[in-house]
């Protein structure tokens, strides 16, 4: 694995007596995409402002390739900063706005040239040097703001949710784009968003925040898949997380019914949560699964219908290829293997620290 180029270590950070971040521990590896995810007022934002020098941690430090740069100012750290509001200087034509830092670097008139030509060609805006920024679309602006930070040969590029002021169409236009820029410049990439599908298309490695703490690190995959408490299940895509009562290795009641797992070592008869993604929750005859329910709601999501089936007195959510009228009688089944099986947390604090375990 390529060496850890980052490193937080005990970071706390209080606003106005409000703990914001809590002893927090991470790191990230060179040409990492690391996505720090999670719902507004996780603390995700201040963690990137104090990489990037922005904020001061009350306690802990930041190691950047081995040396401590806690107390370093932002610009005199190897990383620039790409910001949801472009901040392009309205006066200043998009050459002017991408040779800004190289300018005050001193660099040669010539030098400067090859770079403006060769970020423009990078974002897919070859020619646009004598353009004004206000008279570039939404996408584009970013794009210049990315061409901007790029030229300065950044050894991390540091974006605050980028992508937030764009349109759908465009946000996944320019996913890919970041996807290839990092693939092509071999630039670590740190970014924040609280959209989760942005960060399971774009990570390497996401870091799912929450209250100030770290709930889990992982792959997309990882988080998807195999999700540590039901904060992350429940923010990373949509699930149905029940209370549940481990009978034993292998067997979980839910709703009073029991349904076979695959999980083991929770001990006996004790309260669990269980997380079962909608996807993972077959329709049958009623009869014909290990519930009986009726067809509450349907809607055609184009690829799939999703329905909600009240079960045992318990709102499903179902997403299939096949469509149940509203009204219509089911059975439910699920296959062991798609029941996960989660430690219930033991109070509010204990369910935040429960997890920042990396």
């Amino acid at each position: 694995m390529s060496h850890k180029l980052i490193d937080l270590t005990h970071i706390s950070k209080s606003f106005d007596g409000q703990m914001v971040l809590d002893d927090m521990n991470l790191y990230i590896r060179e040409n990492e995409f690391l996505t720090l995810l999670g719902p507004s007022g996780c603390g995700k934002t201040t963690t990137l402002r104090i990489i990037g020098g922005f904020e001061h941690p009350d306690s802990g430090q930041v190691i950047f390739d081995g040396k401590d740069i806690t107390n370093l100012a932002p610009n005199k750290r190897q990383l620039n900063t790409v910001f949801q509001r472009y901040a392009l200087f309205p006066h200043m034509n998009i050459a002017e706005n991408i040779a800004f830092g190289l300018k005050i670097k001193k660099k040669s008139k010539a030098y400067i040239q090859d770079k403006i030509k060769y970020a423009l060609k990078l974002v897919n805006l070859e020619g646009f040097e004598n353009r004004m920024p206000d008279s570039l679309s939404g996408g584009q602006q970013q794009r210049i703001a990315i061409a901007r930070a790029i030229v300065n040969e950044p050894k991390v590029l540091l974006l605050d949710e980028p992508l937030g002021a764009l349109d759908l169409k465009l946000r996944q236009d320019m996913q890919y784009e970041l996807i290839r820029l990092k693939n092509e410049l071999g630039i670590t990439f740190v970014y924040v968003t609280h959209d989760q599908e942005e960060a399971l298309t774009m990570s390497d490695t996401i870091v799912v925040m929450n209250q100030g703490y770290i709930q889990q690190i992982g792959t997309p995959e990882d988080i998807y898949n195999e999700p540590k408490n039901a904060f992350v299940a429940d923010f990373i895509g949509d699930s149905n997380i029940l209370d549940g009562l481990m009978i034993k290795d292998r067997l979980v009641n839910i709703l009073g019914t029991d349904f076979p797992c695959v999980d083991t070592g929770f001990g006996q008869n004790r309260p669990v949560d269980v997380v079962i993604r909608p996807e993972d929750v077959e329709l049958a005859q009623p009869g014909g699964g290990l519930l009986d329910g009726v067809v509450t709601h349907l809607i055609f999501k184009g690829v799939h219908y999703e329905m909600e089936v009240t079960a045992s007195g318990f709102e499903w959510l179902v997403h299939s290829t096949g469509m149940y009228p509203v009204g219509t009688p089911v059975g439910i089944r699920v296959d062991p293997f798609n029941i996960q099986i989660m430690e219930k947390p033991q109070s509010k604090d204990e369910e935040a620290a429960a997890s920042d375990e990396q």
